[in-house]
């Protein structure tokens, strides 16, 4: 045999990376490593992951491990360089693998059958041994339809002292299975790599009626340009009934490109935004710091009038339509409770999770109608007369939507991977290369018949198979109708 010390150098190279011991260490690192990753919060803030360290190696140390793990790149570990090494080395591992394995294994999918001794038939893992009462070429024929009749290809061989041998097989390309679940780990790779160099993930909190041609990378912060704009024209959240618990977030937002609007879409958790690659996700929303440039928007009804839509300022007037009534926001209260005990009302959260408006109305410069609080999420609050009605329905500009924003040139490549891994997976797990040689003789006034069968994986249910075989062959032999 050839030792180590007398390989050139590329054979010892191309043997380093064929060797399973390297693929078993390469993938104990990626494992390592992941596993750290996923307990670090990737591109988190300082806090956060000081909170997480400091369960694992206490508040004084956890500062230190912070500075390692930031250094080593576990902030951002699946973009780091190394992570990518780690990933390309095994890529590069699983492909000399294959390679190196792969003549073996298609010699044996593409070299023809050949007929075996008795011997050789009578010492296979399957075996079956029986006779029928029928010619020799009527017990052939049978064997003939019913290894057709279940897949088989087949070819017939003469036995000495008379006899013949069909021999047939199945399924030999379900033996590169294997290969195509490599190569779909590859295509993931690449799709995985491709998308860590070329893409970026990060956040931007859009107010309403803001734009933005910039996206905010998760970690440094640093900007990255989109090449188009993203506009919030709208924000809503919906709520379970009377709780403050959210039903629904959702935004509307518009691509603009040349000062153009190209595209308008409301986004919903799950339910993103596409343009050029780019995915726009819905993931947060709060109130902006200062509201006060905000618009409420009203609903009016009235005598000759039907949802007219108004937009007002604080402590400016505005007519209600179809009557002489003027309307003014004095106060509003993102969040306005009733305290059960005193009656008296509060603001309870900053967020707009019950928004209110106090409102005075009136009439040629004075006070009409009566003063009081319309609640956004109670109508019938907005109910000022029989015939006059002036629903609260947004207060415009004063909350932001909060997008997650990805750009992924590789996740195609990593779908087609998956895609391909499961189809391959399926063939490597669940069907198997298949071989069955019958050698049939006479023997006085019946034939013996001697089966003999293999399979590269799933012995058992190939066995079921085998007797399911041997009993149509018997009665396709002996005249009957399987």
């Amino acid at each position: 045999m050839t030792t180590q010390k007398n390989l050139s150098l590329p054979d010892r190279i191309w043997k380093f990376f064929a060797s399973v011991t390297l693929a078993i260490i390469l993938i104990a690192a990626l494992a390592l490593t992941s596993i750290v990753g996923t307990i670090i919060e990737q591109n988190a803030g300082y806090e956060k992951n000081i909170k997480v360290l400091s369960t694992f190696v206490g508040e004084g140390l956890a500062p230190a491990a912070y500075r390692i793990f930031d250094a080593m790149g576990f902030m951002n570990m699946y973009h780091s360089w190394w992570f990518l090494t780690l990933l390309s080395l095994f890529a590069l591992n699983l492909t000399i693998c294959s390679i190196d394995r792969l003549p073996r294994i298609w010699k044996l999918v593409t070299d023809p059958m050949i007929p075996l001794k008795e011997n050789v038939l009578r010492n296979l893992a399957i075996r079956k041994e029986f006779t029928v009462s029928a010619s020799l070429e009527t017990a052939q024929s049978a064997t003939e339809q019913v290894l057709k009749g279940h897949g088989f290809a087949f070819n017939t061989a003469p036995e000495d002292g008379g006899g013949t041998q069909v021999f047939g097989q199945k399924g030999g390309y379900s033996r590169l299975g294997v290969y195509v679940v490599h190569g779909s780990i590859l295509v993931i790779f690449v799709g995985s790599i491709i998308g860590g160099i070329f893409g970026f993930k990060g956040g931007l909190n859009l107010p309403e009626g803001a734009t933005s041609d910039v996206v905010y990378l998760y970690g440094s912060g640093s900007q990255v340009p989109l090449g188009f704009e993203v506009k919030c024209n709208w924000y809503e959240t919906e709520f379970y009934g009377s709780s403050d618990q959210p039903k629904l977030f959702k935004s509307e937002l518009s691509v603009i490109e040349n000062g153009q609007e190209i595209l308008r879409k409301w986004i919903r958790v799950n339910d993103p935004l596409v343009y050029k690659g780019v995915t726009f996700y819905q993931s947060s929303y709060g109130p902006i710091s200062s509201p006060e440039d905000g618009y409420f928007v009203f609903t009016a009804n009235t005598p000759g009038v039907e949802n007219e839509t108004i937009w007002a300022k604080k402590n400016q007037p505005f007519q209600i339509p179809g009557t002489d009534i003027f309307a003014t926001v004095v106060d509003f209260s993102p969040a306005l409770g009733t305290n059960r005990q005193t009656g008296q009302l509060y603001t309870y959260t900053s967020s707009m999770n019950n928004p209110a408006v106090k409102m005075v109305f009136t009439r040629e410069g004075k006070e009409t109608l009566k003063p009081g609080w319309i609640w956004k999420r109670w109508p019938q609050t907005g109910k000022l007369t029989d015939e006059i009605t002036l629903d609260f329905t947004h207060y415009w500009g004063a909350q932001f939507t909060g997008l997650q924003v990805r750009k992924d040139p590789g996740v195609w490549l990593v779908y087609l991977g998956c895609t391909l891994m499961s189809i391959a997976l399926f063939v490597a797990f669940f069907m198997s290369h298949r071989k069955v040689w019958v050698r049939i003789e006479s023997d006085r006034k019946q034939t013996r018949v001697l089966l003999g069968a293999s399979a590269s994986k799933n012995r058992h249910s190939f066995e079921k198979a085998v007797d399911k075989m041997v009993s149509e062959l018997t009665v396709k032999s002996e005249g009957g109708n399987s």
